[in-house]
């Protein structure tokens, strides 16, 4: 069976970790315990503090340093890359507060989606999007702050032991053996990726993710993992969010694992035509005036402009030009979304032209790299057709 490994500054909570550690073993697992601590001391763990230090790109000399900031910083980085080295991990818990946390969490996304992955903190019950990242890591709220064995950190901390314990010894029946294929989706464009999922059969595993942010940081680590095969990625509109500053980016990486893969991709404009932001009050200022749209209470979708598609058209340029692999992307001149359609609130003919030929102007094309420019919408059942088609050809 393989280890759960537990982690931690065991200098400042070797307790509560050893208490962790010993209900893990108790339940019939293999146990590893991992120091974090940055100061140095002598734990009497499995792995020391200082073998993980020198898994740092300049060395031991880079973690402990005497300067707590930059020590967990550096120490993070280290235990990042040594994780990634170890054969024998099956999964891995961790606890602590907001330093513990920023120790042990680049670790578990470093890992591939699958492997178990909880964390015990004292901030689990704030925004954690930092903390998790593309990957699966439960996060559990501790309570009461990791601070020495209570009745109610024992309840909280023997609960993430046994969870882990259980993934461990109950693993989930092995993945079968289609080739998997990403997809990307918004309520605006779900017509469309139905039509392709139903189009492509069950030969494919088809996963789906809502393109929020964090569904397009989940597209690019599964592709830097080789877990799939191929990208359909249909709703790049969290590039919108990049630009503009809305709340559903993905960040500056967005189709840059496309890029250092290869792996075969088709792309369309779906959702290019909305910026998202929370509740109609938390709209920037600066966009209040501009075309908004209340998709339910709590989401607020702004018209992007001629001027920002055509930088939305530069960026996604940059990145297709930077593919190696086979790119196809398809430009739907009869809208990008539910919305971008004759009579509903989005519909800008002008805005969308100036996108697609911001990309007709900028993408380098040749034989593996294609625009496909169709008179559809996103919606149409023959732009589902186009998309199937596309996909074909790259993975011959």
């Amino acid at each position: 069976m393989a280890h759960g490994y537990v982690a931690g500054t065991f200098d400042t909570k070797g307790g509560e970790l050893g208490y962790v550690a010993d209900l893990i073993r108790a339940a019939g697992v293999p146990v590893v315990t991992v120091d974090l601590g940055t100061r140095g001391a002598q734990t009497g763990t499995d792995v020391a503090a200082g073998r993980v230090a020198a898994h740092h790109p300049d060395g031991a000399d880079a973690v402990f340093t005497g300067d707590r900031g930059s020590a967990v910083t550096a120490m993070a980085t280290a235990f990042a890359r040594f994780v990634t080295t170890r054969d024998d991990l099956g999964g891995i818990v961790g606890l602590g507060g907001s330093g513990g946390t920023a120790l042990v969490t680049p670790a578990m996304q470093a890992l591939p989606v699958g492997v178990p992955k909880i964390m015990v903190s004292t901030v689990a019950s704030g925004d954690v999007s930092g903390y998790v990242g593309a990957g699966d890591i439960a996060m559990v709220h501790s309570v009461t702050d990791v601070a020495g064995l209570n009745r109610i950190s024992r309840q909280v901390l023997g609960n993430a032991a046994h969870a882990l314990a259980g993934m461990l010894a109950h693993q989930a029946p092995a993945a079968d053996d289609r080739p998997a294929v990403a997809l990307s989706m918004f309520g605006v464009t779900t017509g469309c990726v139905q039509a392709v999922t139903e189009r492509l059969g069950e030969g494919l595993d088809c996963l789906v993710f809502h393109a929020t942010g964090t569904g397009g940081r989940a597209i690019e680590k599964l592709v830097d993992d080789r877990l799939v095969t191929a990208v359909l990625d249909i709703t790049t509109t969290e590039v919108c969010d990049f630009v503009a500053g809305g709340v559903f980016s993905a960040g500056p990486d967005r189709i840059g694992a496309i890029a250092r893969t290869a792996v075969p991709y088709v792309g369309s404009c779906g959702a290019l035509d909305m910026v998202n932001f929370g509740a109609h009050d938390t709209v920037p200022q600066r966009y209040r005036d501009r075309l908004l749209y209340e998709h339910n209470p709590q989401i607020t979708l702004m018209r992007t402009t001629p001027q920002e598609c055509e930088r939305i058209g530069e960026f996604i340029a940059a990145k297709l030009n930077a593919c190696r692999g086979p790119v196809r992307f398809l430009l739907p001149t009869g809208g990008v979304s539910a919305l971008d359609a004759p009579g509903q609130a989005f519909w800008d003919p002008q805005a969308d032209e100036t996108l697609f030929a911001t990309l007709e102007r900028e993408v380098h094309q040749d034989g593996d790299r294609r625009l496909v420019r169709l008179d559809h919408h996103v919606n149409d059942p023959e732009f589902a057709d186009a998309l199937v088609e596309s996909f074909h050809e790259v993975n011959r």
